[in-house]
């Protein structure tokens, strides 16, 4: 009689802690391979949460790199048109000199993008691998006029993995001088880019009044800035899609891996309800009857 107590006890115990968990395998001695199943599904959801995160990461990095290539092609566009406004006949040495003057705060608002900062790292963005300080540092004149730049990056980049055997990167080195690699910002030697130093040799030109070298060399040159900073812009919207699309994969497998964790340790709930009552049942049952028992035997001792 104690043991059947005893069993129907235990089983009632089990079912409620199934009904108040909602799991049916919570030891590997409830069911081995279900569990083993489960500690594998578990495992594939946590590495589905650290691509999830590297994803949101790379997505917020994007956008402020984005953001940084907003401000230069702006710079682009700008400094195209005053090389081909200075380059006219009807510009005055003063409209050049004006020119120049405003090529100068170009040349400071390029630097400044270029060596824009993670906010949620602090890193610096266009460094390469070397994030720890600007990458961009100036040298300038009595004036503060900026009259020569280097760049103390490198031209590597970091990888970030966002799946199974799946990395990405969306960073973009400050410069590239070498014959491939990942096309540098700033400075891209396969693409004859090289924006800031284009800039100034504009802007010496501007003050020099030489409207024959603005309209014969600048004027190609910045173009190849312009061209590989629309590569860029259009780089990132890539992988900013790219990255949606991952997104998108590893929340659908996150949900999925749910799913199976459940199917493999989870309690159905309306067939442990059931055996729950009927244990319960069996359980008052017993007490009854063992009641009964242990009151006819005292009663027939006394006789």
């Amino acid at each position: 009689m104690l043991n059947q107590y005893n069993l129907l006890a235990s089983k009632q115990y089990t079912l409620q802690n199934q009904v108040a968990t909602g799991l049916r395998v919570q030891s590997a001695a409830d069911d081995p391979v279900a569990m083993q199943n489960t500690l594998d599904y578990a495992a594939a959801k946590s590495a589905q949460a650290q691509y999830g995160a590297n994803i949101t990461t790379l997505q917020s990095r994007a956008d402020t790199i984005y953001t940084a290539l907003q401000t230069l092609q702006t710079v682009s566009i700008r400094t195209g048109e005053i090389t081909t406004s200075a380059a006219t006949a009807t510009a005055s040495p003063t409209d050049l000199g004006n020119y120049a003057d405003e090529v100068n705060t170009l040349i400071k608002q390029v630097v400044t993008a270029a060596n824009t900062k993670d906010p949620a790292t602090g890193q610096y963005l266009f460094g390469g691998t070397a994030s720890g300080s600007a990458p961009f540092t100036t040298t300038t004149d009595a004036n503060g006029n900026v009259t020569g730049v280097t760049y103390n990056g490198n031209s590597s980049v970091n990888q970030s993995e966002i799946g199974s055997g799946q990395t990405t990167s969306v960073d973009i080195p400050g410069a590239n001088t070498g014959a491939g690699g990942v096309r540098g910002l700033i400075t891209d030697q396969p693409s004859g880019a090289d924006f800031l130093n284009h800039l100034i040799s504009l802007r010496n030109n501007l003050q020099a009044g030489n409207k024959a070298a603005i309209t014969s060399t600048d004027s190609v040159n910045l173009g190849k800035d312009e061209n590989n900073i629309a590569y860029q812009v259009a780089n990132n919207g890539v992988r900013q899609n790219q990255l949606t699309a991952a997104a998108t994969f590893a929340s659908s497998r996150s949900q999925g891996l749910d799913k199976m964790i459940s199917n493999a340790s989870g309690a159905d709930m309306m067939q442990t309800m059931v055996q729950l009552n009927q244990t319960q049942t069996s359980y008052q049952a017993a007490l009854q009857s063992g009641a009964k028992i242990v009151q006819l035997s005292i009663l027939n001792y006394i006789q």
